[in-house]
């Protein structure tokens, strides 16, 4: 005769850590959710040296994802690049004879979106954005699979982590199209700005004061559901877990500690800016100088390579200083 289950013997669904109730005051000892973390520069040196010390995993790692880009989204035209060159030689001269600084604007607006966008968003396809984004989250399952062993003191293969890290390929996508619609807001400001604009509607101070206050609001909304959606990210590369398991878990960690996190992107965002002055202006320089005392050199694109190169080796450092910080979290949780 078979056994009823008893209450004790069913599994319970883990619940998840409320500090805000409904209708209810919330006091502030209830919502604290203290965590010893590391400095800012600590936190950033911590994530160069493990890079440094396995450059033997990352750099082929950063090789075959920019070889991949190549092969499936391309570089940068070198027409493009050409144009921002001559853009810059009409600048020296405009400023030289003391014209208007249009020019000048245009060209460091170029040079900007040229940098930040790594010179692959130029005439990009709809096939080629896919290519993208799937090459970032194998970039993304890769080195996360390379820093869970590598920091668990076991021997790892580049070879091994892109056999096995895209197993939650599936379950990282889910996680991915979550932060497509909480950035749902901050595309609602980008479209209504642009409408605001074209419409002058931001001429009256008051209607100006008014879409400002909205514009904070939407970011602010984007900003703290996508905050947690990047935690979980990270957790859904665990073995077995399900993405909306991982969202509630990140949701959890963060508690009480959502803007410590925004500061640390925040943070890291000026880390990869400065990588990118110090290390791709004297690149772009030494460009320059040679292609003018050697003009066949023209129609080889160095910059859109380095560009690549740098781009790809932002998503693996970024990753591991996102990583970094999940697993001081969950250390101090478990502790």
């Amino acid at each position: 005769m078979a056994k009823s289950r008893s209450k004790k013997d069913t599994a319970k669904k883990p619940e998840r850590r409320r500090f805000h109730h409904s209708f209810k005051r919330s006091y502030r000892e209830d919502y604290l959710h203290p965590f010893d973390g590391p400095g800012l520069l600590a936190h950033a040196v911590a994530s160069f040296k493990i890079v440094f010390k396995n450059w033997k995993l990352f750099l082929p790692l950063i090789i075959i994802i920019a070889l991949l880009n190549i092969l499936l989204v391309g570089l940068m035209s070198e027409e493009t690049y050409t144009t921002f060159q001559k853009s810059l030689n009409e600048t020296t001269s405009s400023l030289a004879s003391g014209k208007e600084l249009g020019t000048f604007a245009r060209s460091g607006l170029l040079l900007i979106s040229t940098i930040t966008t790594g010179g692959l968003s130029q005439g990009m396809t709809e096939v080629q954005q896919v290519f993208a984004v799937l090459l970032f989250l194998i970039t993304w399952l890769v080195v996360i699979y390379i820093l869970r062993h590598t920091l668990a003191k076991q021997k790892i293969k580049l070879r091994d982590a892109l056999y096995n890290a895209l197993s939650p390929l599936i379950s990282t996508l889910i996680v991915l199209a979550v932060i497509f619609v909480e950035a749902i807001p901050a595309m609602i400001v980008v479209i209504t700005y642009s409408a605001a604009v074209q419409t002058n509607f931001l001429a009256t101070p008051f209607y100006a004061l008014i879409y400002f206050i909205f514009a904070a609001l939407m970011l602010l909304l984007s900003i703290y559901l996508i905050s947690s959606s990047a935690v979980a990210l990270v957790a859904v590369s665990a073995p077995g877990l399900y993405p909306m398991v991982a969202i509630n878990t990140a949701a959890d960690l963060l508690s009480g500690r959502r803007v410590k996190f925004i500061i640390r992107l925040l943070y890291l965002l000026f880390v990869i800016a400065i990588l990118w002055v110090v290390i791709m202006l004297p690149l772009i320089a030494l460009d320059l100088w040679l292609k003018s005392f050697i003009p066949w050199l023209t129609g080889i694109p160095f910059v859109s390579l380095e560009l690549l190169i740098m781009t790809v080796f932002s998503v693996v450092y970024g990753t591991i200083y996102i990583y970094l910080y999940y697993r001081r979290m969950l250390d101090y949780e478990e502790d």
